[in-house]
């Protein structure tokens, strides 16, 4: 990876804050956007910009194709079966709630189970607990030990025959754990349980098979992969179209409507309705391709992998930091690191990181259950990409080392 090259494509990465150069450490929450994803949007915007599928004229048909196109790079990119397994959506929560509504939600009576992390971000946590309200069933937690690692043996006494959907995070958006899908999928499966993978914080990093992993539905986001805003994805497996609901009613996912009723559409349009995001997915596209040769042979996983090494390392050697999660499997798979500083809140170091011109997120990063577990009130999570870059880890270790606490 020619990382100097790499960032000359951004043009953010020029900007300062308060006189320094910005070190962008929160890729975890939304990435930077490379100069060819920029240019995608301008070129749709300025070249072709129209809405798809109903213009029978030129530029409608020019944005169909592009939009379809991207569809399916998607399917091929992630192994799907083909491009009818792929939705576009607004972001990884809305594909979750489609999840939830379109599939969950029918199936569920009274006394059924639903299993989810204790890892879980809110947008994989909230959607459950209300469907649990709604249909008086029970929602259970797949256990953290107290280094925030997941307790897979609990897997069958929690993942039982009154189990009928299981919504997972591939990795850990406060903590940087990867999860064991395949596994946990192999039990959902075993009850005859769909699974959802929250795949947000690992589709930016390397290449998804979602058959080899035999899951039900996939989610991620385009923003924290070089996308926009306002593109997400949503995997679902043709095995289960035929019972599928509409999630939103509108434009675009119907056959045939009269004053009484609707013909639904088939998928993927029949969870498309109205407007499509179709800057945002041709954007998508362009990025995807731009990540492709990054993700081949693991090559972008190793050089993060490298540089929460030596964060972890540097971590290590300021006083009253204490790392978050099991360190030693961040050392071998992780794209982040979350820390506290014993007597600074959070937030006060990261508003002190932010004169320097570094950004970190700090809170309880959407996971509040976890932090509380954790005992923590509120961390800073440093998050790498592409373009981060191990001096920028040494300034970053030396500015927060020459924090005072009182």
């Amino acid at each position: 990876m020619n990382i100097i090259k790499l960032r000359s494509q951004f043009p953010i990465l020029k900007e300062q804050i308060n006189g320094h150069q910005i070190i962008y450490f929160d890729n975890a929450a939304t990435t930077q956007k490379s100069q060819v994803v920029l240019d995608a949007l301008l070129q749709f915007y300025t070249k072709y910009n129209a809405n798809v599928h109903r213009g029978i004229y030129t530029l409608s048909e020019r944005a169909t194709q592009a939009y379809e196109s991207a569809r399916t790079y998607i399917a091929s990119m992630i192994h799907a079966h083909d491009e009818t397994e792929i939705v576009f959506t607004h972001s990884a929560t809305h594909a979750i709630n489609m999840v939830a509504h379109a599939c969950v939600l029918p199936m569920i009576n009274p006394g059924d189970e639903i299993v989810i992390t204790e890892l879980e971000h809110h947008a994989n946590l909230l959607v459950w607990q209300w469907v649990c309200a709604q249909k008086g069933a029970i929602l259970k937690y797949i256990p953290v030990n107290q280094e925030g690692d997941l307790e897979y043996a609990s897997l069958d006494a929690i993942i039982t025959h009154k189990t009928k959907c299981v919504a997972i995070c591939a990795e850990s958006n406060a903590l940087g754990i990867v999860v064991d899908v395949a596994r946990i999928a192999r039990a959902a499966h075993a009850v005859g349980a769909v699974i959802l993978v929250d795949a947000s914080q690992m589709a930016p990093h390397q290449t998804i098979d979602v058959q080899a992993l035999d899951v039900d539905f996939l989610v991620f986001s385009g923003h924290k992969m070089l996308a926009p805003t306002g593109i997400g994805v949503l995997y679902a497996n043709k095995r289960l179209h035929a019972a599928l609901k509409p999630f939103e009613y509108g434009g675009g996912m119907l056959i045939d409507a009269s004053y009484q009723s609707i013909t639904p559409a088939p998928m993927p349009y029949l969870l498309e309705a109205g407007s499509p995001p179709v800057a945002q997915a041709i954007a998508l596209h362009v990025a995807c391709e731009y990540l492709a040769p990054l993700w081949a042979h693991d090559q972008l996983r190793s050089y993060e992998t490298r540089l929460v090494s030596k964060l972890i390392d540097g971590l290590t050697m300021v006083d009253r930091v204490r790392i978050l999660g099991p360190i030693n499997k961040l050392r071998g798979s992780g794209h982040m690191v979350s820390f506290t500083v014993d007597g600074v809140h959070a937030h006060d170091v990261a508003a002190y990181l932010d004169r320097f011109g570094i950004c970190v997120r700090a809170g309880n990063l959407c996971a509040q259950p976890l932090a509380n577990k954790l005992g923590v009130q509120a961390m800073v999570r440093v998050s790498f990409y592409l373009y981060n870059t191990e001096q920028e880890v040494d300034r970053f270790i030396d500015v927060l080392g020459a924090l005072r606490v009182p």
